[in-house]
Protein backbone atom coordinates (compact mmCIF):
# COMPACT_ATOMS: atom_id res chain seq x y z
CA UNK A 1 0.00 0.00 0.00
CA UNK A 2 1.55 3.53 -0.73
CA UNK A 3 1.74 6.32 1.88
CA UNK A 4 -0.56 9.16 2.24
CA UNK A 5 0.91 11.23 3.05
CA UNK A 6 -1.01 14.48 2.62
CA UNK A 7 -4.54 14.90 4.13
CA UNK A 8 -5.65 16.20 0.23
CA UNK A 9 -4.99 12.70 -0.81
CA UNK A 10 -7.48 11.05 1.50
CA UNK A 11 -9.39 14.34 4.09
CA UNK A 12 -11.26 11.73 5.72
CA UNK A 13 -8.57 9.99 7.04
CA UNK A 14 -6.51 12.19 8.62
CA UNK A 15 -7.79 14.49 11.92
CA UNK A 16 -5.73 17.13 13.00
CA UNK A 17 -4.97 19.08 16.43
CA UNK A 18 -3.74 22.81 16.82
CA UNK A 19 -0.28 23.25 17.13
CA UNK A 20 1.61 25.98 16.54
CA UNK A 21 5.45 25.23 15.38
CA UNK A 22 6.64 26.75 19.08
CA UNK A 23 4.82 24.23 20.84
CA UNK A 24 6.31 21.29 18.92
CA UNK A 25 8.59 20.67 15.59
CA UNK A 26 8.53 17.24 14.53
CA UNK A 27 11.61 17.92 12.34
CA UNK A 28 13.26 18.27 15.41
CA UNK A 29 11.94 16.52 18.09
CA UNK A 30 11.91 13.28 15.90
CA UNK A 31 15.73 13.11 15.08
CA UNK A 32 16.89 14.54 18.15
CA UNK A 33 18.04 10.81 19.89
CA UNK A 34 14.90 10.54 22.27
CA UNK A 35 13.02 8.14 19.83
CA UNK A 36 14.34 5.94 17.61
CA UNK A 37 11.23 4.48 15.13
CA UNK A 38 10.33 7.53 12.98
CA UNK A 39 11.59 8.14 9.31
CA UNK A 40 10.49 10.25 7.16
CA UNK A 41 8.78 9.04 4.60
CA UNK A 42 8.44 11.81 2.24
CA UNK A 43 9.75 15.76 2.80
CA UNK A 44 7.50 16.77 5.74
CA UNK A 45 5.76 13.50 6.45
CA UNK A 46 7.05 11.24 9.54
CA UNK A 47 5.93 7.74 9.92
CA UNK A 48 6.44 5.24 12.60
CA UNK A 49 4.96 2.93 15.50
CA UNK A 50 3.48 4.59 18.83
CA UNK A 51 1.42 2.40 21.23
CA UNK A 52 1.33 -0.57 18.74
CA UNK A 53 -0.16 1.18 15.56
CA UNK A 54 1.41 2.98 12.44
CA UNK A 55 1.09 6.40 12.40
CA UNK A 56 1.63 9.02 9.98
CA UNK A 57 2.26 12.40 10.82
CA UNK A 58 2.44 15.82 9.42
CA UNK A 59 2.37 19.68 10.41
CA UNK A 60 1.05 22.67 8.63
CA UNK A 61 0.94 26.00 9.48
CA UNK A 62 -0.66 26.00 13.33
CA UNK A 63 -2.10 22.35 12.96
CA UNK A 64 -0.38 19.04 13.85
CA UNK A 65 -2.07 16.49 11.10
CA UNK A 66 -1.85 12.45 11.54
CA UNK A 67 -3.27 8.98 9.95
CA UNK A 68 -3.35 5.66 10.93
CA UNK A 69 -2.77 1.95 9.27
CA UNK A 70 -4.47 -1.19 9.72
CA UNK A 71 -3.08 -3.91 10.65
CA UNK A 72 -2.30 -6.71 7.56
CA UNK A 73 -4.92 -8.86 7.24
CA UNK A 74 -4.14 -13.07 7.34
CA UNK A 75 -3.21 -13.25 3.35
CA UNK A 76 -1.03 -10.77 3.97
CA UNK A 77 -2.65 -7.82 2.15
CA UNK A 78 -2.59 -4.76 4.33
CA UNK A 79 -5.72 -2.56 5.01
CA UNK A 80 -6.24 0.86 3.55
CA UNK A 81 -5.74 3.45 6.02
CA UNK A 82 -7.98 3.65 8.92
CA UNK A 83 -10.06 6.45 10.10
CA UNK A 84 -8.93 7.69 13.50
CA UNK A 85 -10.99 7.45 16.20
CA UNK A 86 -10.95 11.00 17.48
CA UNK A 87 -10.73 11.61 21.00
CA UNK A 88 -8.54 8.31 22.23
CA UNK A 89 -6.03 9.20 19.20
CA UNK A 90 -6.23 12.78 19.57
CA UNK A 91 -5.21 11.88 23.24
CA UNK A 92 -2.29 9.23 22.81
CA UNK A 93 -0.69 12.19 20.55
CA UNK A 94 -1.33 14.51 23.03
CA UNK A 95 0.35 12.46 25.64
CA UNK A 96 2.99 11.02 23.38
CA UNK A 97 4.33 15.35 22.94
CA UNK A 98 3.26 16.32 26.39
CA UNK A 99 1.32 19.03 24.32
CA UNK A 100 -0.96 20.04 27.66
CA UNK A 101 2.69 21.68 28.68
CA UNK A 102 3.10 24.93 27.01
CA UNK A 103 6.48 25.33 25.70
CA UNK A 104 6.37 28.86 24.65
CA UNK A 105 6.62 30.58 28.19
CA UNK A 106 9.15 28.00 29.26
CA UNK A 107 11.51 29.07 26.77
CA UNK A 108 10.84 32.89 28.25
CA UNK A 109 11.55 31.67 31.60
CA UNK A 110 14.85 29.53 30.73
CA UNK A 111 15.74 31.86 28.47
CA UNK A 112 15.60 34.90 31.45
CA UNK A 113 17.57 32.60 33.31
CA UNK A 114 20.14 31.85 30.75
CA UNK A 115 21.49 34.47 28.06
CA UNK A 116 23.35 31.26 26.19
CA UNK A 117 19.73 29.59 26.13
CA UNK A 118 18.17 32.71 25.10
CA UNK A 119 20.88 32.86 22.52
CA UNK A 120 19.92 29.25 21.05
CA UNK A 121 16.58 29.13 21.24
CA UNK A 122 15.27 31.19 18.60
CA UNK A 123 16.60 28.75 16.23
CA UNK A 124 15.35 25.91 17.43
CA UNK A 125 11.33 26.15 18.71
CA UNK A 126 8.91 23.58 19.32
CA UNK A 127 11.65 21.09 21.30
CA UNK A 128 9.44 19.12 23.97
CA UNK A 129 10.56 16.12 25.55
CA UNK A 130 8.57 12.73 24.71
CA UNK A 131 6.79 10.49 26.68
CA UNK A 132 7.70 7.15 25.93
CA UNK A 133 6.39 3.89 26.60
CA UNK A 134 8.48 2.71 29.80
CA UNK A 135 9.54 -0.73 28.61
CA UNK A 136 10.45 0.40 24.96
CA UNK A 137 12.59 3.43 26.38
CA UNK A 138 13.99 1.68 28.42
CA UNK A 139 15.28 -1.12 26.12
CA UNK A 140 16.04 1.41 23.21
CA UNK A 141 18.37 3.17 25.62
CA UNK A 142 20.37 0.10 26.82
CA UNK A 143 21.48 -0.05 22.71
CA UNK A 144 22.76 3.75 23.05
CA UNK A 145 25.46 3.01 24.60
CA UNK A 146 28.75 3.91 22.55
CA UNK A 147 26.26 4.36 19.29
CA UNK A 148 25.06 6.91 16.99
CA UNK A 149 21.66 7.67 16.04
CA UNK A 150 21.94 6.03 12.93
CA UNK A 151 23.58 2.71 14.03
CA UNK A 152 20.84 2.52 17.05
CA UNK A 153 18.13 3.10 14.88
CA UNK A 154 19.45 0.28 12.93
CA UNK A 155 19.53 -2.23 15.72
CA UNK A 156 16.25 -1.29 17.00
CA UNK A 157 14.53 -1.82 13.88
CA UNK A 158 16.27 -4.96 13.23
CA UNK A 159 15.24 -5.78 16.97
CA UNK A 160 11.27 -5.49 16.23
CA UNK A 161 11.77 -7.17 13.17
CA UNK A 162 12.78 -10.43 14.82
CA UNK A 163 10.77 -9.87 18.08
CA UNK A 164 7.79 -8.01 17.55
CA UNK A 165 4.44 -8.34 15.95
CA UNK A 166 4.51 -7.61 12.47
CA UNK A 167 1.88 -4.66 11.75
CA UNK A 168 1.71 -3.65 8.27
CA UNK A 169 3.70 -2.85 5.32
CA UNK A 170 3.84 0.37 3.52
CA UNK A 171 5.44 0.88 0.66
CA UNK A 172 7.88 -2.42 1.09
CA UNK A 173 8.60 -1.14 4.15
CA UNK A 174 7.29 -3.71 6.99
CA UNK A 175 6.42 -2.02 10.69
CA UNK A 176 6.39 -4.16 13.76
CA UNK A 177 5.22 -3.39 16.89
CA UNK A 178 7.71 -3.36 19.90
CA UNK A 179 8.78 -6.48 21.32
CA UNK A 180 6.94 -7.83 24.36
CA UNK A 181 8.90 -8.37 27.82
CA UNK A 182 8.48 -12.30 27.39
CA UNK A 183 10.04 -12.32 23.90
CA UNK A 184 13.07 -10.46 24.95
CA UNK A 185 13.43 -12.69 27.94
CA UNK A 186 13.16 -16.27 26.37
CA UNK A 187 16.26 -18.16 26.75
CA UNK A 188 17.55 -18.14 23.57
CA UNK A 189 17.20 -14.07 23.48
CA UNK A 190 20.25 -12.81 24.11
CA UNK A 191 22.58 -15.40 21.29
CA UNK A 192 19.55 -14.66 18.61
CA UNK A 193 20.59 -10.50 20.09
CA UNK A 194 23.92 -11.19 19.45
CA UNK A 195 23.28 -12.61 15.92
CA UNK A 196 21.73 -9.46 14.95
CA UNK A 197 24.79 -7.27 15.91
CA UNK A 198 23.72 -6.32 19.64
CA UNK A 199 27.05 -7.38 21.10
CA UNK A 200 27.85 -6.87 24.50
CA UNK A 201 24.31 -4.90 24.75
CA UNK A 202 22.03 -8.09 24.13
CA UNK A 203 23.31 -9.40 27.40
CA UNK A 204 21.49 -6.30 28.82
CA UNK A 205 18.84 -6.30 26.67
CA UNK A 206 17.43 -9.65 27.54
CA UNK A 207 18.64 -9.61 31.03
CA UNK A 208 16.75 -6.08 31.56
CA UNK A 209 14.01 -7.70 30.10
CA UNK A 210 14.01 -10.24 31.80
CA UNK A 211 14.37 -8.54 35.33
CA UNK A 212 11.33 -6.32 34.61
CA UNK A 213 9.30 -9.43 33.66
CA UNK A 214 9.87 -11.41 36.75
CA UNK A 215 10.07 -8.24 39.22
CA UNK A 216 8.44 -5.29 38.65
CA UNK A 217 6.62 -5.74 35.46
CA UNK A 218 5.33 -3.40 32.51
CA UNK A 219 2.98 -1.97 35.24
CA UNK A 220 5.38 -1.41 37.80
CA UNK A 221 7.39 0.29 35.77
CA UNK A 222 4.70 2.21 34.55
CA UNK A 223 4.03 3.12 38.59
CA UNK A 224 7.38 4.66 38.66
CA UNK A 225 6.14 7.44 37.07
CA UNK A 226 4.68 8.17 41.03
CA UNK A 227 7.58 7.95 42.85
CA UNK A 228 10.17 10.66 43.29
CA UNK A 229 13.28 11.39 40.89
CA UNK A 230 15.90 9.62 42.85
CA UNK A 231 13.73 6.54 43.68
CA UNK A 232 13.03 5.62 40.06
CA UNK A 233 17.05 6.40 39.42
CA UNK A 234 17.42 3.89 41.89
CA UNK A 235 15.06 1.39 40.47
CA UNK A 236 16.19 1.74 37.48
CA UNK A 237 20.46 1.54 37.93
CA UNK A 238 19.88 -2.08 39.30
CA UNK A 239 18.92 -3.33 36.15
CA UNK A 240 21.72 -5.00 33.81
CA UNK A 241 23.05 -2.43 32.04
CA UNK A 242 21.89 0.71 33.14
CA UNK A 243 23.79 3.37 34.29
CA UNK A 244 23.21 6.88 35.67
CA UNK A 245 23.23 8.52 31.87
CA UNK A 246 20.43 5.50 30.75
CA UNK A 247 18.46 5.77 33.61
CA UNK A 248 18.27 9.93 33.48
CA UNK A 249 17.25 9.24 30.24
CA UNK A 250 14.20 6.61 31.14
CA UNK A 251 13.06 8.99 33.75
CA UNK A 252 13.26 12.18 31.82
CA UNK A 253 11.35 10.78 28.43
CA UNK A 254 9.07 8.22 30.06
CA UNK A 255 8.61 8.40 33.76
CA UNK A 256 7.73 12.48 33.99
CA UNK A 257 10.93 13.32 35.82
CA UNK A 258 11.15 16.79 34.02
CA UNK A 259 14.13 17.63 36.24
CA UNK A 260 16.22 14.55 34.96
CA UNK A 261 18.91 15.61 33.12
CA UNK A 262 20.93 13.17 31.06
CA UNK A 263 24.63 13.45 31.04
CA UNK A 264 26.38 12.33 28.27
CA UNK A 265 29.97 13.62 26.85
CA UNK A 266 27.75 16.49 24.83
CA UNK A 267 26.05 17.81 28.10
CA UNK A 268 29.60 17.67 29.78
CA UNK A 269 31.35 19.73 27.28
CA UNK A 270 27.95 22.27 27.13
CA UNK A 271 28.82 22.35 30.95
CA UNK A 272 32.36 22.78 30.49
CA UNK A 273 32.69 24.38 27.59
CA UNK A 274 29.76 26.95 27.06
CA UNK A 275 28.80 27.46 31.25
CA UNK A 276 32.53 27.93 32.03
CA UNK A 277 31.95 25.23 35.10
CA UNK A 278 34.90 22.99 36.25
CA UNK A 279 32.44 20.60 37.05
CA UNK A 280 32.84 16.80 35.88
CA UNK A 281 36.88 16.92 36.19
CA UNK A 282 38.69 14.83 33.92
CA UNK A 283 36.14 11.74 33.82
CA UNK A 284 32.60 11.60 33.61
CA UNK A 285 31.60 9.72 36.76
CA UNK A 286 28.09 9.02 38.62
CA UNK A 287 29.68 12.05 41.08
CA UNK A 288 30.21 14.41 37.91
CA UNK A 289 26.62 12.94 36.37
CA UNK A 290 25.49 14.36 39.58
CA UNK A 291 26.97 17.38 39.98
CA UNK A 292 26.42 18.45 36.46
CA UNK A 293 22.63 17.89 36.50
CA UNK A 294 22.41 19.60 40.14
CA UNK A 295 24.03 22.81 37.98
CA UNK A 296 21.07 22.86 35.12
CA UNK A 297 18.70 22.40 38.09
CA UNK A 298 19.37 25.44 40.01
CA UNK A 299 19.77 27.16 36.39
CA UNK A 300 16.68 26.27 34.92
CA UNK A 301 14.63 24.73 37.52
CA UNK A 302 11.96 22.12 37.76
CA UNK A 303 11.89 21.00 33.97
CA UNK A 304 15.48 21.43 33.50
CA UNK A 305 15.44 18.17 31.91
CA UNK A 306 13.64 19.89 29.09
CA UNK A 307 15.81 22.94 28.59
CA UNK A 308 18.80 20.55 28.34
CA UNK A 309 16.93 18.78 25.41
CA UNK A 310 16.76 22.27 23.45
CA UNK A 311 20.51 22.56 23.74
CA UNK A 312 21.10 19.26 23.28
CA UNK A 313 18.88 19.33 19.92
CA UNK A 314 21.40 22.45 19.03
CA UNK A 315 24.58 20.78 19.72
CA UNK A 316 23.49 17.64 17.90
CA UNK A 317 22.09 19.38 14.30
CA UNK A 318 25.64 21.71 14.61
CA UNK A 319 27.80 18.10 14.84
CA UNK A 320 25.48 16.63 11.72
CA UNK A 321 26.86 15.95 8.63
CA UNK A 322 26.07 17.63 5.55
CA UNK A 323 22.65 17.41 3.71
CA UNK A 324 21.35 14.19 3.17
CA UNK A 325 22.86 12.87 6.47
CA UNK A 326 19.62 13.80 8.75
CA UNK A 327 19.54 11.52 12.15
CA UNK A 328 23.03 10.60 11.61
CA UNK A 329 24.75 12.57 13.78
CA UNK A 330 27.56 11.04 15.64
CA UNK A 331 27.11 10.86 19.34
CA UNK A 332 23.51 11.39 19.23
CA UNK A 333 21.48 11.21 22.92
CA UNK A 334 22.73 7.79 22.41
CA UNK A 335 26.95 8.31 22.90
CA UNK A 336 27.35 7.05 26.55
CA UNK A 337 30.50 7.98 28.12
CA UNK A 338 30.87 4.83 29.13
CA UNK A 339 28.19 5.14 27.08
CA UNK A 340 -5.24 22.50 7.13
CA UNK A 341 -4.18 19.82 4.73
CA UNK A 342 -0.31 20.71 3.88
CA UNK A 343 0.48 21.24 0.37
Amino acid sequence: MALRDTPSACPALWRCLPCPPAELRLDLVLTSGQAFRWRESSPGAWTGVLGGRVWTLRQDRDRLWYTLYGEEEEDGRPVEAAKPDGAETDRILRDYFQLDVGLPALYRAWGAADPLFRKVADDFPGVRVLRQDPVECLLSFICTSNNHISRITAMIERLCQAFGRRLCCLDAQPFHAFPSLSALAGADAEARLRALGFGYRARFVSGSARAIAEGLGADGLRQLRAVPYAEARRVLCALPGVGTKVADCVCLMALDKAEAVPVDTHVWRIAQQRYGTALGGKSLTPRAHQEIGDFFRGLWGPRAGWAQAVLFCADLRKGQEPAGSRGRAKGARGRDSRGDGPP
